[in-house]
């Protein structure tokens, strides 16, 4: 029974689409690889730093897309501007000092401060309890709120983060350092936090060996020894947090009769930066492909609007910031909507469409995209999606993601969740992970431009049906999220 309904919602969504007065192929086509390729060799480029988010990459690739948005003709998407700015913030060691008994020990010479996990404060302790990396089990019961503790390395002691712990050395290798420690924490997009973490610092043999005397040698093989040190400890931090502006870019094309309901396109444009001066992440497929095919589709809709197609539903094209450090732009879009989420008939993400999976072994690799998400939120999802792969494209659809038990969680890391998780129904448009993966390697050239605008395609085809149907996508389906 629950296949007969399928096949005649099937039908009638192939029905709809055969009825529309403008035939959708003729602006599809202007969808091309070469046009793909041309703007992707800018959005990858050296000159683009790997868009770090915040960084000037990040930003010279937000103020191309909003150049490409107007030249293809979009109006600006938040009341006036192509960009809606937030701020991110990132920890700047500005100095650290470390005493034992009165004894200055220097930066980098003798230890490392981990300068996003530590806090601008000078502390005093009177002593230092050590943890041998055997005795985790037996601290965990005990009161550790306010102390110092040492510990040789920094792997098993996660745990401490969490006993209220004021502070932490973890015995390190590697001293005196041959290059500059990193000054810089990892970004945050909260400037104030639930809770305080403890003071972190890596120190060296000479400084454990001040503190633990004369068990230092007992302690790296004693490994279920916990033993309290006395002893006049300094560890002081002297940070500052500085603001970093980052944008998501939002264009629209105004619907005509539906124009106050939505359909909204996103790709985000950051992506992880580089390694000092020379070793730079390109992101080409991620996510340089979802954005620069985010640009095609915006020229293809405005073509069509121009020749008197226009959808009637606004289609709001997005790109995003932050996707790479938590989902932070879509996050904050999703938190100060612009245009209201429940007018949002859909969201429709593309995030690496440029690739193939070398994992997926059955089926045509150089003719398929993994759809992820049609099956959740709305049953319309999957019969507008495969009434117009169906017609238009005929590509293999891989549901493999959909998989509740999907250990790599894909459903849940893009930017497509923070419109899920507030109701929209979403498709999200994935090729699969790849060895050049978040790795300097992920080039332009290395892209199936040909795969990649067919792909773009699809999604153009099932946009044109949700822009121009007379209702809204149904919300029928509760939203499941299955337990870590």
């Amino acid at each position: 029974m629950k296949k007969l309904i399928y096949l005649l919602l099937l039908s009638s969504v192939q029905t709809s689409f055969a009825q529309k007065a403008s035939k959708p192929e003729q602006f599809a086509k202007t969808i091309t690889a070469d046009d793909l390729k041309r703007h992707l060799y800018i959005v990858a480029s050296k000159e683009m730093g790997g868009r770090e988010t915040g960084m000037p990459g990040e930003r010279k690739a937000a103020a191309y897309i909003e150049n490409e948005f107007k030249r293809v003709g979009l109006q600006p998407g938040n009341n006036g501007s192509y960009q809606m700015y937030y701020n991110v913030y990132q920890d700047s060691l500005l100095d650290a000092s470390l005493e034992v008994a009165g004894q200055k020990y220097s930066l980098d010479r003798d230890y490392t401060v981990n300068v996003g996990n530590s806090s601008d404060a000078t502390l005093r302790f009177s002593e230092a309890v050590f943890v041998g990396s055997g005795a985790a089990d037996s601290v965990k019961n005990m009161n550790l709120a306010g102390r110092l503790v040492i510990v040789q390395g920094s792997a098993g002691y996660q745990f401490l983060q969490n006993k209220g712990v004021a502070g932490i050395l973890y015995i390190g290798s590697g001293f005196p350092r041959t290059t500059t420690s990193a000054r810089k924490g990892q970004q945050t997009i909260n400037l104030f936090k639930r809770s305080i973490r403890p003071q972190e610092f890596t120190v060296s043999e000479s400084v454990a060996k001040a503190i633990l005397k004369d068990d230092f040698e007992a302690s790296k093989s004693n490994k279920a020894l916990i033993k309290t040190y006395p002893a006049e400890i300094l560890l002081d931090v002297r940070k500052t947090s500085n603001p970093l502006q980052t944008s998501n870019v939002i264009g629209i094309l105004p619907g005509t009769d539906l124009k106050e309901e939505y359909l909204v396109i996103t790709a985000h444009h950051d992506h992880i930066g580089q390694r000092g001066d020379t070793v730079i992440n390109y992101g080409a497929d991620d996510d340089g492909s979802g954005t620069v095919s985010i640009i095609e589709l915006a020229e293809a809709f405005t073509k069509a609007k121009a020749a008197g197609k226009g959808p009637r539903r606004t289609i709001v094209f997005m790109t995003v910031s932050g996707e790479e450090k938590g989902l932070w732009g879509s996050d904050y879009y999703a938190s100060h909507p612009v245009y209201p989420l429940e007018k949002t008939t859909a969201n429709l993400n593309i995030d690496m469409i440029g690739r193939i999976d070398p994992k997926r072994t059955a089926g045509d690799s150089l003719n398929y995209v993994y759809v992820v998400g049609d099956d959740k939120l709305s049953s319309d999802l999957r019969v507008i999606s495969e009434a117009a792969n169906k017609k238009y494209t005929k590509m293999e659809l891989d549901y493999k993601f959909n998989d509740p038990n999907d250990p790599m969680r894909i459903y849940f890391r893009s930017d497509h969740y923070n419109f899920a998780k507030n109701g929209v129904p979403i498709i999200f448009y994935f090729n699969g992970t790849h060895a050049d993966y978040h790795r300097p390697t992920d080039t332009p050239d290395k892209i199936n431009y040909p795969l990649m605008a067919k792909r773009a395609q699809l999604v153009f085809y099932t946009a044109w049906e949700m822009a121009n149907r007379n209702a809204m996508l149904k919300r029928d389906i509760p939203l499941n999220i299955p337990p870590r």
